[in-house]
């Protein structure tokens, strides 16, 4: 068997072996899902989108994440069974709760809540144990995404990452801090390197952060390069950032690539924060690198997928996974390699003394604001797919009530924990879906045919044909409004059929639309969490939502959907 062809096989093993079979207890199954021995000579160890998620919780993988063209099908175009039927991986298995939306009440209810910084502590020490030599790299979204990481800019999950041991780091929602606090927690990380090689001043183009290193961990010269996100400007407030410009930056990439073989590395790794599509297409025009981890798309895919000789991989979020890659180097470069990624259940790995005390020290200022109860969910709530999900839908409703509008938009943000039917909405809660530095809420009198005109923007951001020009999240969520989507249509012919309470829009009449996050300078309102936890102390109970999906026209049983 080729080397490439037995590799793989042992990948899919690995995930396929992924899980809990009935009345094992938690220390068997424990040994089975993380027996994971070393392999080679080099070990990498990999988060991303963690989204300052430090305690457990619950993460519905998305039921529809579209792809057109050639990507349809294929990784990490894959959702439900279509991704367990391509990894081989049992239905009802642990690694199926991970990595999928299937039956997920019933599962989480069954596997518990999945990451945590102090069972991923273990996990962490529980890896280098056997690999002293292992570097543990954190592709970014890491300070965002929780109201104590809002509030303290940061620092409460900087000091995680020292405890965990991170070694390098990228980063993404980390610049909406703005400038001048991203540079002064750069610092605050050391021991940790932070690397971005596409953040240049706008004027002269000098470096901003630190390109890459050349760590020889084990003896084995590497070399590693940081790619933050390249549409943060885009993306987000620009005026946070007003003297820094970014992008992929591919030729400047493939001269560091060539500058750091130069200098020795026998493999090259790149740190990105690029999103998996553009990984792909990345791979196939900068030549000499090995391996790409990957984030911001939080797509939990099993196995590399290997782009000439790089290995592309993406390690999920909110804690969820840990990737490992172990890496057979030699005198000529990487000769061989082993991938498993792990999933993070907290029920089955303890939790790190240190670790623990550490997240409670750094919570209790904040215990007593972030318990407060303000509603209790009747149905399961969630946010994470190329459309509306039942969070993105109680979100919608509370700014269209507390505001008075006809309609509203909420930005396809992919971060979010999940609720469990039956759980109180917590202020902590409410703050796990709203915690950005730009969160006013906004009240404008749109015509027809400009509410047409954004929705087909967005969903150019999402659906180009060129991944180098999908620079948004999800599709922005939309309620009190219907509408058609044909995805594989050429901008301004994609939306179609706008509807308000079943009637067709009109072009010129006006329309109360709200909205959050605005990305201009001078935008003034209250912040979304105010409006969102008025209106759940109003309602008490939030019973089970319905998802207002668009019609979707042209697309294939294949292109990931449920």
């Amino acid at each position: 068997m080729r080397r490439r062809g037995f590799l793989r096989l042992l990948t899919l093993a690995a995930a396929a072996g992924a899980s809990l079979r009935p009345r094992q207890s938690d220390a068997q199954a424990a040994d089975e899902l993380y027996e994971a021995p070393p392999f080679g000579n080099v070990s990498l160890l990999h988060i991303t989108d963690v989204h300052a998620q430090l305690l457990p919780v619950h993460f519905r993988e998305p039921s529809v994440n579209l792809a057109l063209g050639a990507n349809a099908g294929r990784p990490p175009h894959l959702v439900g069974d279509a991704l367990l039927k391509h990894y081989g991986i049992a239905q009802g298995s642990a690694a199926a709760h991970a990595l999928t939306y299937l039956d997920f009440e019933a599962a989480a209810q069954r596997y518990g809540r999945m990451g945590g910084y102090a069972h991923l502590a273990t996990l962490v020490k529980r890896l280098r144990a056997s690999r002293p030599y292992a570097l543990v790299l954190d592709g970014g979204d890491s300070w965002q995404g929780s109201a104590t990481s809002l509030w303290t800019q940061g620092a409460d999950m900087i000091g995680a990452q020292k405890g965990l041991g991170v070694h390098y780091m990228t980063a993404h929602w980390e610049f909406t801090y703005g400038a001048e606090r991203m540079l002064a927690a750069v610092k605050e990380l050391a021991p940790i390197h932070f690397l971005a090689q596409n953040v240049r001043t706008v004027d002269f183009e000098d470096p901003v952060f630190t390109p890459y290193a050349l760590p020889s961990p084990n003896g084995v010269a590497l070399g590693i390069i940081g790619q933050a996100f390249p549409y943060t400007p885009i993306a987000h407030p620009r005026y946070r950032f007003p003297d820094w410009s970014f992008g992929i930056q591919e030729v400047r990439l493939q001269k560091l690539v060539d500058e750091v073989r130069a200098k020795g590395a026998k493999a090259v790794v790149l740190l990105s924060h690029n999103g998996m599509d553009v990984d792909l297409k990345l791979a196939s025009r900068v030549r000499g690198i090995d391996a790409i981890l990957g984030g911001h798309t939080h797509d939990g895919v099993p196995a590399p997928v290997l782009v000439g000789s790089t290995l592309v991989t993406n390690a999920g979020s909110h804690g969820k996974f840990l990737g490992v890659l172990d890496l057979d180097v030699g005198p000529g470069g990487m000769r061989a390699y082993r991938y498993r990624l792990l999933p993070v259940f907290a029920n089955l790995l303890p939790a790190d003394r240190a670790m623990a005390a550490y997240i409670e020290r750094s919570r209790k200022p904040y215990a007593s604001k972030l318990s407060e109860t303000l509603a209790q969910t009747e149905g399961l709530l969630y946010r994470r797919g190329n459309f509306n999900g039942t969070m993105d839908e109680l979100i919608l409703r509370a700014l269209m009530a507390e505001k008075d509008a006809e309609m509203a938009f909420s930005p396809g943000f992919r971060w979010g924990p999940t609720l469990m039917p039956g759980d109180p909405i917590t202020v902590e809660d409410l703050m796990a879906q709203t915690a950005i530095t730009y969160p006013q809420v906004t009240v404008s009198e749109l015509t027809g045919t400009e509410i047409k005109a954004r929705l087909e923007d967005i969903a150019d951001n999402l659906f180009n044909a060129d991944p180098y020009l999908q620079q948004g999240g999800d599709m922005v969520r939309v309620g009190g409004m219907t509408y058609a989507m044909r995805p594989a249509a050429k901008i301004g012919d994609r939306i179609s059929d706008l509807r308000l309470a079943g009637r067709p829009l009109q072009a010129d009449k006006r329309y109360r639309v709200a909205s959050w996050a605005p990305v201009g300078e001078g935008a003034s309102g209250e912040p979304v969490w105010e409006v969102v936890a008025r209106y759940l102390r109003g309602q008490k109970r939030i019973p089970p939502l319905p998802v207002n999906q668009p019609r979707l026209e042209g697309v294939g049983s294949n292109a990931g959907l449920a």
